[in-house]
């Protein structure tokens, strides 16, 4: 039952990333017994053979926060920098997935995307805004 209390007060903000039909990112804050703060970061993966999720999970402490971000942005910059260069990464930043054809669909509204995603801590969200039983079964 502790655990339950302790799990229950765990998450402290969470943040999802769809990537893709099968991929979804969870980045998640939560908290120690002794009231540190970490950062999770969650790839789940559907497996379409028989309806399970495959996850990986890596944990990232506050002394390692500003050693993590900065070798993150600068492997991404020398990605997009160096190794691709002439790739349009922004071709992907505010489109839609059409389920029927499996191609890009642009959303008429680039503009308004933007506004639309709101962070919140998750004590702030409203009861129809809260993470489904189905997001929660991503992560764990």
């Amino acid at each position: 039952m502790e655990n339950e209390h302790f799990n229950q007060k765990a998450d402290i903000f969470s943040k999802k990333v769809k990537a893709g039909k099968r991929r979804t990112y969870f980045f998640d804050v939560r908290t120690t017994k002794s009231n540190d703060f970490f950062l999770t970061i969650t790839e789940s993966t559907k497996s379409f053979e028989n309806d399970t999720y495959e996850r990986h999970k890596i944990f990232i402490y506050k002394e390692d926060f500003n050693k993590f971000a900065e070798a993150l942005l600068e492997t991404v910059d020398y990605i997009k920098g160096s190794l691709l260069p002439e790739y349009n990464f922004d071709q992907f930043a505010h489109k839609d997935w059409d389920n029927e054809q499996n191609e890009p669909k642009i959303d008429a509204k680039i503009e308004t995307i933007k506004e639309d995603v709101v962070e919140k801590p998750i004590d702030e969200v409203k009861n129809d805004e809260a993470p489904t039983a189905s997001d929660e079964d991503l992560k764990w």
